[in-house]
């Protein structure tokens, strides 16, 4: 089958096989827990044989759910993946070609699709689609790219990564919250949980921590198991510590409710670990921002006791896949995603049987493009100098260039990504939106140089986490004045 034949067809094919589309026991459509680490590598579970940290929680979870062993992040890096995520498309089609740029405003989201059959939705933790650059910082109540501009009726959020103790904005009013952030953001999940289980509405909860990525805070007792340790990989592991609790504390929620039966947990990491942790990406090739497998391969689990059967999966899957996933087992119309999209059902895989993937899954961020066929995968770090080609069956290290010795996959597979990209370069431009043209210029700003949030400035300065903002200001303000 010719891949991207025809890019204004859909590649999803809606499954002829009844979808799971009801909580147990129930008329109402089951509850959704999407959750997603920022920046945690794909070694960096107990599970999958890190040599230092314990992940309890995640090794209970990836136990009683479905494990998936290939699955991808669509992009090396975080914002691209999150567009992914509410788009189900690659991110190059989305205006979020890179990190820190706003996700398109005429896009079809997923917390919109949901909505619009009854779902309440709400957002905590890190957003970073809205175009805002730099640390963390709360979102603008009139910011034209929120989270409520794409579906969530309530939000919890900061524009950017976030640690301990963390100022952020509820619906654009600002809110100090005490403790671990990949805590805080789970007790607020379940605060919002408690008061929605009770509904006739189901409920959409994305979590989106703010860990572990730098800078690196953790609590002295969340380094305790790494004694030998010193400076920023001690922390970077303690914050894992601290995620992987609130791992816990969700899936212990859920079960002192007693809806974890009637409740979806989709559980991944928006891309590669960091170098700062050695052993972040197990023995997989490259880090964060890499295209190789250390770069995008990242940790996965989805959860749903009594429908979903403990397993583990080396079925190929990415990020780009939640979408139309969820739009299949819910029985959602097929208008609730764009016509183009790159993400494929694979509920087939949540019944345990195995799907086909119907398209290689594609990736492209900047001039860094890959295409996963199977096995087979084909990259380049520069789409300008040639591609390589890989089995990662029997070299998922990515070792050993077969372009050579299979000629006439490589030569498929390279004109697939080629078209692709071009596929990707009309989508940019609006063609797959109504209008046919995008109408919301793209931002990419840092919010110490934006008027919008100077007079929080003086706030700032005086939390620990901006220590540098009032020579960074100053700065500033000597550059513009030049």
């Amino acid at each position: 089958m010719k891949f991207y034949s025809n890019f204004l067809l859909s590649v999803v094919m809606i499954s002829l096989i009844t979808p799971i589309a009801m909580a147990a026991g129930t008329t109402k459509r089951p509850n959704i827990i999407l959750v997603m680490a920022d920046d945690q590598g794909w070694g960096q579970t107990g599970y999958n044989g890190h040599a230092l940290l314990k992940t309890p929680h995640l090794d209970a979870m990836a136990k009683a759910g479905l494990r998936m062993d290939r699955f991808y992040a669509a992009a090396p890096v975080c914002s691209p993946t999150r567009a992914s995520v509410l788009t189900g498309r690659s991110p190059s089609r989305t205006g979020v070609k890179d990190h820190g740029i706003n996700l398109c405003l005429q896009e079809k989201t997923l917390p919109q699709a949901l909505q619009a059959v009854g779902y309440k939705t709400a957002l905590f933790g890190k957003w970073h689609l809205n175009g805002v650059r730099g640390h963390g910082v709360p979102i603008l109540k009139d910011d034209p790219n929120h989270p409520g501009h794409y579906g969530f009726d309530e939000w919890l959020s900061v524009t950017n990564f976030f640690d301990i103790d963390p100022l952020m904005s509820r619906n654009g009013e600002f809110e100090d919250l005490k403790g671990d952030s990949s805590e805080v953001v789970v007790a607020e999940a379940l605060k919002f949980i408690s008061k929605e289980k009770d509904s006739s509405k189901p409920f959409l909860a994305v979590i989106w921590y703010g860990s572990p990525h730098i800078p690196f805070y953790a609590f002295d007792e969340d380094m305790k198991d790494f004694p030998a340790l010193k400076g920023a990989r001690n922390k970077h592991l303690g914050e894992l510590v601290a995620l992987d609790r609130s791992v816990g504390s969700l899936r212990q929620g859920l079960r002192d409710m007693g809806i974890e039966k009637d409740t979806i947990v989709w559980y991944c990491s928006d891309n590669g670990g960091l170098k700062t942790d050695p052993d972040s990406c197990g023995d997989l090739r490259g880090y964060k921002t890499n295209i190789y497998e250390g770069g995008i391969r990242v940790p996965a689990i989805v959860e749903w006791p009594g429908q979903i059967n403990p397993a583990v999966s080396s079925f190929p899957a990415s990020t780009m896949d939640i979408f139309p996933t969820l739009v299949d087992m819910l029985d959602l119309p097929k208008s609730s995603l764009l016509e183009v999209h790159d993400g494929e059902s694979i509920n087939d895989l949540l019944k345990g049987k195995t799907p086909e993937r119907k398209n290689p899954i594609p990736f492209l961020i900047k001039s860094k493009a890959a295409l996963i066929d199977g096995d087979y995968k084909l990259v380049t770090s520069n789409i300008r100098t040639g591609f390589e080609l890989y089995n990662l069956k029997d070299d998922f290290k990515e070792e050993k260039d077969l372009s050579k010795e299979l000629p006439e996959r490589f030569t498929k597979m390279k004109s697939e990504m080629e078209a692709f990209i071009e596929s990707t370069k009309r989508s940019a431009e609006g063609a797959d939106y109504p209008e046919g043209r995008v109408i919301q210029k793209a931002r990419s700003e840092f919010w110490k140089n934006m008027d919008e949030y100077k007079p929080y400035f003086e706030t700032f300065a005086k939390r620990p986490e901006f220590k540098g903002l009032a020579k960074s200001l100053n700065k500033t303000k000597k550059q513009k004045k030049q």
